[in-house]
């Protein structure tokens, strides 16, 4: 599959086969999300790694959001001591997203499903997460990837709309549907 491709037919799998993920499978995703792209080299991310049953029965317990039968699960954390300082401090995020984005590309490219499950900056999606898994203070969990072999198939997409890209300059009277939903701490 190239590129392309597997970006088109990256999707967000909720059911998972009965199957459980090799080491050396999750060891690949790990690998493809240090290779992401980090603000000057910082590399803040942080994984853990849940494949035990009764681990992630209690995050699916303690989390709303998180009631995916895959059999793992990677927390990707920001680590503040590796992060910028000052202002750009936040560029963790970015740093971070963009790995996780590595890992739901690598495990479509191989045949597995995943789903992005946020968590920062939602506090009460936060707290339980680091709780759960004795997470120090200066470390944040921006998000779970539930990962596994999917027991669904979805066809493959991509949701681009011309009224979204503009050209040298943006037009703010152009007119776009909003979502105003407010962000509560379930998905």
């Amino acid at each position: 599959m190239d590129v392309i491709e597997t970006i088109y037919k990256r999707r967000s799998i909720r059911k998972y086969a009965n199957k459980p993920v090799e080491k050396d499978i999750i060891i690949t995703l790990l690998k493809a999300a240090a290779a992401a792209p980090t603000a000057a080299n910082c590399q803040p991310w942080e994984f853990i790694v849940i494949d035990e049953v009764e681990k992630l029965t209690v995050l699916r317990e303690k989390l709303i959001f998180a009631r995916y039968n895959a059999p793992v699960a990677i927390v990707v954390c920001g680590n503040m001591k590796l992060a910028f300082k000052g202002p750009a401090r936040e560029m963790w995020v970015q740093d971070c997203s963009a790995a996780i984005e590595n890992i739901l590309i690598a495990a479509t490219s191989i045949g597995l499903g995943t789903v992005w499950v946020g968590a920062y900056p939602i506090e009460s999606n936060v707290k339980p997460i680091k709780k759960l898994l004795d997470i120090p203070d200066y470390v944040t969990p921006l998000g779970i990837v539930f990962v596994g072999y999917p027991a669904e198939t979805k066809e493959a997409r991509t949701r681009f709309d011309e009224k979204r890209v503009y050209w040298q300059g943006y037009e703010p009277n152009r007119k776009h549907r909003s979502k105003d939903k407010p962000i509560t701490g379930h998905y």
